[in-house]
């Protein structure tokens, strides 16, 4: 785990350095979602919407247009429905985790989808287009890829990141993970069935839950070895 030892002054410099790091992602995640869905609330429209559509559609059509529509999937709820479903039989079964990893991977993955079916209800954005086949229906204020994918993914560059993979291979396995999730986000865009900002949305507040899950995981493995030396 990130942060080792039983008792606070056991804290090196870099956990410190790691405790402040999370409170202003979730600080600076937060505040960057509300300043978005306070203007879907006062139905504003946004520059980098338009912006973010030219610049996409200024690349070959022909060769994006596959391309787009496979990594989109990588997103869907099916997709991380059944990755999810593995992934908690392997935490749980088959890793040296603790069970409380694959307990907050599962609070992190259905948290984040009830709260963004919720959000997208409450919001009630319309889509720029309506596409079925792209998962491009209901709402669209937050990104349910977007969100969903960075709760997922996210999580497993975290289980990466305390594992004893060799420091390179995480890395660069790591760094892929986070290409991915950013290049799921603009399919959304690309495809047509989500603003750009619903994209900036689900990855500001994907991130804020993830590193929520995340910090209250590694307090209940810190609880759990201080309780066990006392």
């Amino acid at each position: 785990m990130i942060f080792k030892g039983t008792r606070l002054s056991e804290l090196t410099k870099m956990s410190i350095i790691l405790i402040l790091g999370v409170i202003i992602i979730i600080g600076s995640s937060a505040y960057f979602f509300a300043e978005l869905a306070e203007g879907i609330l006062e139905e504003e429209s946004f520059f980098i919407d338009e912006f973010a559509v030219s610049i996409l559609n200024s690349f070959d059509q022909s060769f994006l247009a596959s391309v787009m529509a496979a990594v989109t999937e990588a997103g869907s709820v099916t997709w991380i429905s059944i990755g999810s479903a593995i992934l908690a039989v392997y935490l749980l079964f088959f890793s040296g985790f603790s069970r409380w990893v694959a307990v907050f991977f599962l609070v992190n993955i259905v948290g984040i989808g009830l709260l963004t079916q919720g959000m997208k209800v409450a919001f009630a954005r319309e889509r720029p287009e309506l596409l079925e086949q792209y998962d491009g229906i209901g709402f669209s204020f937050p990104s349910g890829h977007s969100t969903g994918s960075l709760a997922f993914y996210g999580f497993i560059v975290y289980v990466i990141f305390v594992s004893n993979m060799n420091a390179a291979l995480k890395w660069v396995i790591n760094s892929c993970l986070v290409f991915l999730i950013v290049l799921i986000g603009l399919t959304r865009v690309y495809l047509g069935v989500h603003y750009f900002s619903d994209v900036l949305a689900g990855f500001s507040f994907g991130l804020a839950w993830l590193t929520v899950c995340i910090m209250l995981l590694e307090v209940t493995l810190w609880s759990q070895r201080k309780r066990r030396v006392s």
